[in-house]
């Protein structure tokens, strides 16, 4: 699998990156690229277009229906709905209840074919805790999470690797259970130490995404969703003090191999 950077700021655009938003490719075994869009926050539309053509997109899969975490939906709709050259197919959004309500709150539209269009551009598969699904080769399990929500974790695994995406949270067992033995656990660290530790159930501090990658045994931990109002060299130092294995921050277009 490759990871790609289209947005790491976190809760709201910063003047370098959008809200969260990555890529997920992975080629099978007949030479397919498979691309899977996870979280749109809003912002990251516009970074997505100068990594791939949005046509080419199979899936979407968005963690909660936070705007920073899932806005640039309404302009993935409208891409899909309305471009004047292809007859796009309708792709899979997967994401928590309420996600097609929600859409249509932030866009005016009163059903789920744009007004105009010739049907719908997104067919929206309601997230459950422990659903599993699969796109192409990609297999994804989701399980909540503790953040204002309903809010989900992802597990994405293919060709024998695994990816954990904690989405947003605070500290609780299933978010271990996502990230345990995972090669790439990205993971959010909007919160540091003796500054916002005392807010309980909403993200993880650099420290607390430590813990949880040391006591779920990941390999590489990778922080994201730091506010653009953070040092991240505080959330990385944190973190070191508890995770005993390399520690990396997501950047704008940054691009890991899992």
């Amino acid at each position: 699998m490759k990871l790609t950077v289209l947005g790491c700021s976190g809760s709201f655009p910063s003047a370098d990156s959008p809200a969260s938003s990555y890529l997920v490719q992975h080629v099978d075994d007949e030479g397919r690229t498979w691309r899977i869009l996870l979280d749109a926050g809003n912002g990251s539309f516009s970074t997505l277009q100068r990594v791939v053509d949005p046509c080419d997109l199979d899936a979407v899969v968005i963690s909660h229906l936070h705007a920073d975490h899932f806005l640039d939906v309404a302009a993935l709709e409208v891409f899909r709905a309305y471009h004047p050259e292809r007859d796009l197919p309708v792709i899979p959004v997967y994401a928590p209840e309420d996600a097609a309500a929600r859409l249509n709150a932030a866009t005016g539209n009163t059903c789920t074919t744009p007004p105009g269009a010739s049907g719908p551009a997104l067919k929206h598969e309601v997230l459950a805790d422990q659903r599993t699904f699969e796109v192409g080769p990609v297999r994804f399990t989701a399980r909540e999470v503790r953040h204002p929500g309903p809010a989900f974790g992802f597990r994405i695994e293919a060709g024998g690797r695994t990816l954990t995406y904690s989405g947003d949270t605070d500290s609780c067992d299933s978010l271990v259970d996502l990230a345990r033995d995972a090669d790439l656990f990205l993971c959010e660290a909007g919160y540091i130490e003796g500054r916002d530790d005392h807010i309980e159930g909403l993200h993880l501090s650099g420290r607390r995404a430590g813990v949880a990658a040391q006591e779920a045994g990941a390999q590489h931990l990778l922080l994201t969703h730091i506010p653009a109002w953070t040092d991240p060299q505080i959330p990385m130092r944190e973190a070191s003090e508890v995770f005993e294995g390399p520690i990396s921050r997501a950047e704008l277009l940054a691009t890991v191999s899992v």
